[in-house]
């Protein structure tokens, strides 16, 4: 495998994990839970941004990354 499909596994692993997040803050009832699952959503959505930052970045920089 190469960086860049390393890279682009992790994004859509991330991606999984902020989705699952979001159903389960959904369907918790617990407020406390529910903002636990929030703030943990929003730490991987600024993950996912930034790793979806650099699969941008390694696509531009690195032709065989595609």
């Amino acid at each position: 495998m190469t960086v860049g499909s390393d890279v682009k596994s992790c994004f859509s692993s991330i991606k999984s994990a902020e989705a699952t997040l979001d159903i389960l803050a959904n369907k918790t009832q617990s407020l406390e839970t529910k903002q636990v699952f929030e703030e943990a959503q929003q730490l991987i959505t600024q993950v996912k941004d930034d790793l979806q930052k650099q699969v941008i970045y390694l696509t531009q920089e690195e032709p065989t990354y595609k």
